[in-house]
């Protein structure tokens, strides 16, 4: 897997394609993989990619969800966007806000992977026979207020750093399990140290979670008809329901929000949640037409709004100072 310096959109070799992506190893794999879709539908385009450094990268000694800024892995992707350094980056979607700037645009969502959470415990124990005060690490308020609603026993410890990060954490003792997106296990071919998958209605998952995004600038219409042949509707439809509810709250992926779409020929059906530290949680369902994915995205964050849940994350808001 060759990496690139940094390379311009320049004129004089048209066929030149620059990606931007992260450094980790999930990253650098997410890249390569639409590196290889889009080779295979184009093979006169040299692909290059470029690693670069975000701010959720570079700040490790602090809870994501004390940093207190939306798009942390992504804002300096984007500058290189608008700068021009790259012509596409790819993203794990549920690291993009849910609000793009006008600049930019989603110009793809691939085929989503599993969607599920799941945990990975030293001995292979499942979360209900893990032991009273056993530490779990996850770094999401969404995972957390999910763990405390079904158990007020456990020590829930933030962790922070790639996937191979946490699992070396883990193997030297610092926590008895861990909670990590199947996806990312699956894509780096760890599947085998999953301990458990937690299902979708006991664990919501975050939103547009198991889904890469290429990311363009608004307005390069070439390179939307480039990666839009990459598109797969029943994920586009999908996540931009769930993207949709996250939006309609007005918080960041930091929140202790998580949504969930699923299409079933041509009905989408969208369960979100609200949730807070000390384990309430408040959930709707929605059902309607693929046609409609925004608009029930919409009108669940409206329900569980007027439900409660606008008190709630004020009390998240309190609670972290």
């Amino acid at each position: 897997m060759a990496e690139s310096t940094f390379l311009t959109q320049g004129a004089e070799d048209p066929r030149r394609l620059v990606i931007g992506t992260r450094a980790s190893k999930l990253a650098l794999w997410q890249t390569e993989h639409v590196r290889s879709l889009l080779t295979a539908r184009n093979p006169d385009l040299d692909i290059s990619y470029t690693r670069i450094t975000t701010k959720g990268d570079a700040i490790t000694d602090r809870p994501l969800a004390e940093i207190g800024r939306n798009s942390l892995f992504v804002a300096e992707i984007e500058d290189a966007l608008r700068e021009g350094r790259i012509r596409l980056a790819v993203h794990s979607a549920k690291d993009l806000p849910s609000t793009l700037a006008p600049d930019m645009a989603v110009g793809a969502f691939l085929t989503r992977a599993d969607a599920r959470d799941v945990l990975v415990s030293a001995g292979h124990v499942p979360f209900h026979a893990l032991p009273k005060g056993a530490r779990v690490g996850t770094s999401s308020p969404r995972r957390n207020c999910q763990l405390r609603a079904w158990r007020d026993d456990v020590e829930l410890l933030d962790i922070r750093g790639n996937v191979d990060t946490r699992l070396e954490k883990l193997a030297r003792g610092d926590f008895d399990a861990i909670v990590l997106a199947a996806a990312g296990l699956e894509r780096l071919g760890w599947s085998e140290v999953i301990t458990e998958y937690f299902a979708v209605d006991h664990m919501i998952p975050a939103v547009a979670q198991g889904a890469l995004a290429i990311e363009i600038r608004a307005g390069d219409a070439e390179a939307a008809a480039l990666v839009g042949a990459l598109d797969d509707p029943t994920t586009s439809v999908a996540v931009r329901a769930e993207r949709a509810f996250l939006a309609a709250m007005g918080a960041g992926c930091n929140a202790p929000l998580a949504a969930h779409a699923r299409v079933s020929g041509a009905e989408l059906s969208v369960t979100a949640l609200i949730g807070s530290s000390d384990g309430t949680l408040l959930t709707a369902d929605a059902r309607g037409s693929l046609a409609d994915a925004e608009a029930l995205g919409q009108g669940l964050a409206r329900r569980l709004s007027a439900d409660g849940g606008d008190e709630l994350l004020r009390g998240v808001a309190r609670d972290r100072g």
